[in-house]
């Protein structure tokens, strides 16, 4: 059996799909209750990946566990290893961790501390293993709803700097592949979509699935800042902002990985916007 963390998010819920349908016995775990519109033939347990004492029972019969962190798990909680130990109690012999790209990129990074703690303590768990390092999410522009919506008006920061954003399906199933597939142990892949692009042509991109004009609203470092300041740590801000507005090459580079593990291109920032035009009409 294979378990799923953050079953109902952007990867975890398609992750969930991809698995059952391929025929594996799957266990959704999340802190969310179970969804009323599950598929019928998975599990769902509610636990806490923040809370080692609710995820123990929960693992109980999986053997192989996709690890997501989420939100303020990114920057506190419990230790990895007390994580990991409740993982290998329940009998996990198999796990894959989405990091990411900025825990190599960006060594010092205070904001990524967490998430290169958890890399170490998974590489030395002793079980099999695979790290998964994706780039930007196209999803975060689901930022951009609200106002999308109320106003057609797109505002966010260093309007022309692009960068390799990733679909989240193709996240998940690059981690689908992984967890049925031989051959990925020990690996570490870096997860981008199929070239560079830019918050004013992601916004030209909804504009087109649309149908209908959006503005584009070039914000300051600072006023940025303000925005961000009103969800996330001053640390994760001051981290995003570097890599949105000053990005390193590496963190500009396309990587074949995606194309690698699933044999066809990364989807377009475009294919995930017509897929979820629902959000911004």
């Amino acid at each position: 059996m294979i378990a799923v963390t953050g079953a109902t998010g952007n990867i975890g819920r398609t992750l969930v799909e991809l698995l059952a349908e391929a025929g594996e016995e799957v266990l959704a775990v999340s802190r969310r209750p179970q969804p009323a519109h599950h598929m019928a033939d998975v599990r769902w347990a509610q636990a806490d990946v923040g809370d080692a004492g609710t995820m123990r029972p929960a693992l109980e019969g999986a053997r192989a566990l996709f690890l997501l962190l989420g939100g303020e798990l990114n920057s506190r909680g419990e230790t990895p290893s007390a994580l990991l130990n409740a993982a290998t109690d329940a009998g996990i012999e198999r796990i894959v961790l989405v990091s990411s790209q900025v825990s190599a990129t960006r060594p010092e990074a205070v904001s990524h501390d967490r998430l290169r703690q958890f890399e170490a303590a998974v590489r030395g768990s002793g079980q099999d293993f695979t790290l998964l390092r994706p780039s930007g999410f196209a999803s975060n522009t689901f930022a951009w709803a609200g106002s999308v919506r109320a106003e057609r008006t797109v505002s966010a920061p260093f309007g022309d700097v692009a960068l390799p954003v990733i679909d989240p399906a193709d996240i998940a199933a690059v981690a689908a592949a992984v967890l049925r597939e031989e051959g990925h142990t020990g690996r570490t892949y870096e997860l981008t979509g199929p070239g560079l692009i830019s918050p004013r042509q992601q916004a030209a991109a909804i504009s087109r699935a649309l149908g209908e004009e959006v503005a584009f609203v070039e914000l300051s470092r600072e006023e940025a800042h303000a925005q961000m300041a009103r969800f996330m740590p001053e640390e994760v801000i001051t981290g995003t902002l570097d890599i949105l507005g000053v990005p390193l090459p590496a963190e500009q580079k396309v990587s074949p990985d995606v194309e690698a593990v699933l044999h066809r291109p990364a989807a377009p920032f475009a294919d995930w916007a017509e897929r979820n035009l629902a959000a911004f009409a």
